[in-house]
């Protein structure tokens, strides 16, 4: 997968920076790391910038966001609880879970999105929790915007500045994904024992 996104950087440059990130959003196994920090090497030897790469990888994450969001919105709140409605008893999910998670984000999600975008992989999937809880359009897009502008900002530079250690510069990132994925791991798990002991207590 490696050789075949400095490939598409390569022959199409902004352009191939913009479907790749946009791509890596709607398809998070993509490595956004490799993108951005090789995108920043491409500076140092042909007629790409900081700025532009910088630019059309924000532009990219934007747009596959929004896509997301909108997956999000036709699986809205309503639909949801038509869900609950019909396999709830089966889910032991009740429609006061799906409120009290609506309201949480409601409360939180503005940040909540902010600072997931400079999180690997739930930079991408955050956009479909704030589609579901209809999350005002304009702030999502704001927000979005800042935190993967941030994002993107630091580890194109990275790859400029630090070029010819490009590949330790990825490593590094495998290392911060790897520990990312752990601690996401940890809390699918306690979320589950979490779970078992609620449906546990509502059959006592």
């Amino acid at each position: 997968m490696e050789n075949w996104i400095i490939s598409m950087m390569e022959q199409y440059g902004l352009w191939g920076v913009f479907f790749l990130i946009a791509l890596e959003n709607l398809f998070p196994p993509i490595p956004s790391e490799v993108i951005l920090t090789f995108g920043g090497v491409m500076t140092g030897s042909t007629d790409l910038t900081v700025t532009g790469v910088i630019f059309a990888s924000t532009a990219g994450s934007v747009v596959g966001a929004v896509i997301l969001y909108g997956v999000g919105l036709l699986l809205d709140v309503e639909n949801l609880e038509k869900i609950i409605d019909r396999y709830g008893r089966f889910l032991r999910v009740t429609k006061k879970d799906i409120h009290r998670a609506d309201a949480w984000f409601d409360k939180y999600g503005v940040w909540t999105v902010f600072l997931c975008r400079m999180v690997p992989l739930i930079r991408s999937l955050i956009s479909i929790p704030a589609g579901m809880a209809n999350m005002n359009f304009f702030l999502f897009l704001v927000f979005t915007t800042a935190g993967t502008l941030i994002w993107n900002t630091i580890l194109v530079n990275l790859g400029a500045a630090f070029a010819g250690s490009w590949h330790t510069i990825v490593e590094y990132m495998d290392v911060y994904s790897n520990i990312v994925y752990a601690i996401l791991a940890v809390i699918f798990i306690a979320a589950v024992i979490w779970y078992v002991k609620k449906i546990r207590s509502r059959s006592a």
